[in-house]
């Protein structure tokens, strides 16, 4: 048996395995909620497959959660010049293997059930007593670990379908007793009609809600109304949405929806929990949750937040994990939470029991900053007008890039560099379209603002090369 890893990973494999030493084998297929919302009777949306090709290449940031007796599943090798930078700073990286022929709409997941060999390879591991994990936990995982031998490190896919869905998430809280916006569970057509009719009384009285499909993602299948005619047409829409959907399913008609008030705020939150197999629960950390226009854009750590309201966020993650454990679950959860304009909590707006974009920064806080520093998760857009090798790019950032772990001197650390150029095929006269996922360290809110600031200048230069 290996050594176990240190923090995070030793605790995560003991949860999911109940052994910190066995190897995981990583998948990130973020936007699980995707193939979770699969013959769910949903708000009607236009399909878009714009971005899908960067959000795929988010497989990469699993490279920073394993160690190196783990391994991992990318869609593409990783750029030289970016692993070299990332062992520079002291990291140990788990083996990675590629899948061949990928396609940028597809999950990594899907690229490796298309690749024999890369199968093969995974069987070979399972042998070995590796165990699978990923982002989330699908049908496609499953089937995964049923033509590879790997075990899964996590509960059958409906299990986690099941609890990440939001209408379990507003009934768990409702039972719990923990402090929601007004809101409405509906999984009946007679539930939505009631629903509809309270939300419309708010409505009157002036006030906004917000209706939400239960496995929406990245401020997808949310709809913020402010009139009772748009209400009334949303309702229309999901309940034809929901009588087809029944029709093509052979099925009574059900709904999958949340309907609550819109509630002021002073801070979006995300905390994080690990349930073991056993049932323990341990509270990793809660984090400041950066949006725009309702988007996931970033964190900020340590959250602007009083020793007594993190004292309620462990208390409300302990109930939450007790509960998930008898339904069930193990692992990751992370969840979603508001500090209203009176420093109040509402300590559950949605459980994610699924990776959160702030679990693969662990190693920020468990190697790379320093214990006084400022860490600010985000991305920034780059328009490339041709790839972009890592090591470019570091020329490119010159003093604002971090390297040297401790947190000094400050700077950006890069944890994801395959979303850079993940659209480059799409390339037009004007270039593409790419993200560069990074962590700003400084001492201060003022440094962090002035740091990204000059990498948002620096980067601007890349449209300017031919």
């Amino acid at each position: 048996m290996q050594s176990p890893p240190p923090g995070f990973t030793g605790r995560l494999k003991r949860a999911v395995t109940g052994d910190a030493g066995t190897p995981l084998v990583f998948f990130g297929n973020f936007e699980v909620e995707n193939q979770w919302a699969l013959g769910e009777p949903a708000l009607p949306r236009v399909a878009a497959h714009a971005g899908s090709a960067v959000v795929n290449r988010m497989d990469e940031f699993a490279l920073l959660l394993g160690g190196k007796d783990d391994h991992v599943v990318l869609k593409t090798a990783v750029d030289d010049g970016y692993r070299a930078y990332l062992e520079g700073l002291g990291l140990a990286l788990p083996t990675v293997h590629v899948a061949a022929g990928q396609e940028p709409r597809r999950t990594v997941s899907e690229d490796a059930l298309a690749d024999p060999d890369l199968l093969r390879t995974l069987t070979a591991l399972a042998a070995d007593g590796a165990r699978l994990t990923a982002h989330g936990i699908s049908t496609v995982e499953e089937e995964l670990s049923e033509r590879t031998g790997l075990r899964l490190a996590a509960p059958p896919a409906d299990r986690c379908k099941h609890v990440n869905s939001k209408v379990y998430s507003r009934r768990l809280a409702d039972e719990l007793g923990i402090r929601q916006a007004r809101g409405w569970a509906c999984e009946t057509p007679e539930e939505l009609a009631a629903a509809v009719a309270a939300a419309g009384d708010l409505l009157a009285a002036g006030h906004r809600v917000v209706v939400k499909d239960a496995f929406g993602v990245s401020g997808k299948g949310i709809v913020v109304v402010d009139n009772e005619r748009t209400l009334a047409r949303l309702h229309r829409m999901a309940a034809a949405q929901a009588e087809r959907t029944a029709r093509a399913a052979g099925t009574a008609v059900r709904t999958a929806l949340v309907i609550e008030e819109w509630v002021a705020k002073r801070a979006d939150l995300n905390y994080q929990f690990t349930v073991g197999r056993d049932g323990a629960v341990h509270f990793d950390f809660v984090k400041e949750l950066l949006t725009e226009g309702g988007v996931h854009k970033g964190h900020r750590m340590p959250a602007r937040l009083t020793e007594r309201q993190v004292a309620q966020i462990r208390e409300t993650a302990h109930r939450l994990g007790e509960r998930l454990a008898a339904d069930g679950y193990f692992g990751v959860v992370g969840v979603d939470a508001m500090v209203d304009p009176d420093e109040g909590l509402y300590p559950v707006v949605e459980i994610n029991a699924r990776n959160n974009m702030s679990t693969y920064q662990a190693v920020v806080h468990e190697v790379l900053a320093g214990p006084d520093d400022v860490a600010v998760a985000r991305h920034f857009t780059v328009r490339p007008r041709r790839p972009l090798p890592f090591a470019e790019l570091r020329e490119l950032l010159g003093p604002t890039l971090l390297t040297q772990p401790g947190g000094r001197p400050h700077g950006l650390f890069v944890n994801n560099y395959a979303t850079v150029n993940a659209a480059a095929a799409d390339a037009g006269e004007n270039g593409f379209e790419g993200r560069l996922y990074g962590v700003l360290l400084a001492a201060s809110d003022p440094e962090i603002e002035a740091l990204g600031t000059d990498i948002t200048r620096r980067l601007a230069a890349l449209t300017e090369r031919s």
